[in-house]
C-alpha cells in the first residue's frame, strides 16, 4: 500500500525569516541613505556651492529610503495571519497569505537593493573629496566641450552608423540567402558565403578597419578605379588634375563603412540564417509546391516571418556596431572619442570622454525601448491569432 506523506507536508514554509529579513534590510538602506548624505553635504561644502536648499534633498532622500519600513511592516502583519491560520489549520488561508508576506518582503529586497546601488555610485563619485566626480563629472569642461564632441558624434559616428546600418541589412541578408541557396548547383555559392561569414567574423573590427582605411588608399587603387566611375556622370577631361584628384577622392569615413559592412555583414547573416532556418520546413514545401521559386518564397513567405523573430539579436549586433564606430579614431577619422581624447589631453580631465559614453547611451536606449514595443505587439499579435 502507498505512503502517502502527511498534509503538513505540503504546507508551505514560514515566512517569519522573510520579514524579519526585510525590516533589517530596510534599516540597512536607511543608514545607507544617512552615510551618503554625509558625503553630499562634506562635498557640496569643499566645492562651495552648499546652500540649504540642500538639507531639503538630504531629507527627501532618508525619507525616501524610510518608505522601505512600509512593505517590510506589512510582510510582518501578514506573516502574524499566516501564524494565526497555521494555528487553526486554515491551509487555504494559510498559502495565500504566507505568499502574500513573502511578496511583500521581497518588494522591500528589490527597492533596497535599487536605493543601495544609486547610493553606491554617488559614494563613489564623492569619494575623496569628491576627486572621482571631479575627475569623469567636471560640470564646467563637461558644459564648455559638450557641443564640440557633439558636433564630431553627428557628423562622424552617426554617418557611418546610419550608412553602415542600411546596407548591413541587405548585404548580411544577401549572405545569409547565398548560403541557403538548396541544390548541388549552389554549393559554390554557398562555399563562398561560408568562408565569408568565417574570415570576417574571425577578424577584430579595428584589424578590419585598419587594412581597409590604409590598405587601398596606399595601394592606389581607389585612385585607379574611382574616376572611371565617376567619369561616367562628370566630364573630368577639362579639369586639372588637382580638380580631378579632390572630385574623385573618397573620405576615409567611406572606407570606415566598408569595414564596418563586410565585419558585421558577416554576424548579421548568421542571424538571419537562424531567423530563417527557424521557419518550418513546410512552410517552403506548401509555397514551392504552389510554383513559388526559391527567391519568392523566401521574399514572400520566409523573410517576412524571419525577421520578426529576429528583431532583437539584430538588435544586438546593432548596439555593437555603434559602439564599434568609435574604433573609425584608428584610421585618423576625428569622431567623437578622438575629439574627447584630444579635450580629455588638453585638460588633464577625462569628463570630455563621458561626454561620449553619454551619448552613445542616449541613441541605445530608444533603439531598445522601440524593439521592445514591436516584439510584443508581435507576440500580442500572434497570441490573438492563436
Amino acid at each position: 500500500m502507498t505512503d502517502f506523506p502527511a498534509p503538513s507536508q505540503h504546507l508551505p514554509r514560514r515566512s517569519d525569516g522573510f520579514s524579519v529579513a526585510a525590516m533589517l534590510f530596510a534599516g540597512l538602506c536607511v543608514l545607507a541613505a544617512f552615510g551618503t548624505t554625509r558625503l553630499m553635504r562634506g562635498a557640496l561644502t569643499g566645492l562651495g556651492v552648499y546652500a540649504s536648499a540642500w538639507e531639503i534633498v538630504f531629507g527627501l532622500t532618508i525619507a525616501g529610503s524610510g518608505t522601505l519600513f512600509w512593505p517590510a511592516l506589512r510582510s510582518l502583519v501578514v506573516t502574524a495571519k499566516a501564524r494565526a491560520a497555521r494555528a487553526r489549520n486554515d491551509i487555504v488561508e494559510l498559502r495565500i497569505e504566507t505568499a502574500a508576506a513573502k511578496d511583500h518582503a521581497f518588494i522591500t529586497f528589490g527597492w533596497g537593493a535599487f536605493a543601495l546601488c544609486i547610493f553606491g555610485f554617488i559614494s563613489f563619485v564623492l569619494t575623496n573629496d569628491a576627486a572621482v566626480g571631479k575627475t569623469f563629472f567636471l560640470l564646467p569642461l563637461i558644459q564648455a566641450k559638450w557641443w564640440l564632441v557633439t558636433k564630431q558624434f553627428l557628423l562622424n559616428n552617426l554617418f557611418i552608423f546610419v550608412a553602415t546600418e542600411i546596407l548591413v541589412l541587405v548585404w548580411g541578408l544577401m549572405v545569409a540567402l547565398a548560403r541557403l541557396i538548396p541544390g548541388k548547383a549552389g554549393r559554390p555559392i554557398r562555399a563562398l558565403a561560408i568562408i565569408y561569414c568565417d574570415v570576417f567574423r574571425g577578424i577584430p573590427a579595428i584589424v578590419t578597419l585598419y587594412l581597409i582605411g590604409f590598405g587601398i588608399p596606399t595601394s592606389g587603387l581607389s585612385d585607379l578605379i574611382v574616376p572611371h566611375i565617376v567619369g561616367l556622370f562628370i566630364d573630368l577631361s577639362a579639369m586639372s588634375v588637382a580638380e580631378v584628384r579632390a572630385v574623385t577622392r573618397i573620405p576615409v569615413s567611406w572606407w570606415c563603412v566598408l569595414a564596418l559592412t563586410l565585419t558585421y555583414g558577416a554576424y548579421v547573416a548568421e542571424v538571419y540564417r537562424a531567423g530563417i532556418e527557424s521557419i518550418h520546413w513546410s512552410q517552403v514545401s506548401a509555397a514551392r509546391s504552389l510554383g513559388l521559386s526559391y527567391i519568392q518564397t523566401m521574399r514572400y513567405v520566409i523573410v517576412p516571418q524571419a525577421v520578426r523573430r529576429i528583431m532583437a539579436p539584430l538588435l544586438n549586433d546593432f548596439i555593437g556596431l555603434q559602439k564599434d564606430t568609435a574604433l573609425v579614431q584608428v584610421v585618423g577619422v576625428v569622431d567623437a572619442f578622438n575629439q574627447s581624447r584630444i579635450i580629455a589631453a588638453n585638460a588633464f580631465n577625462l569628463s570630455a570622454v563621458t561626454i561620449v559614453a553619454i551619448l552613445f547611451v542616449l541613441i541605445t536606449i530608444p533603439q531598445a525601448r522601440f524593439v521592445d514595443k514591436l516584439t510584443e505587439r508581435d507576440n500580442a499579435r500572434m497570441r490573438a491569432g492563436g
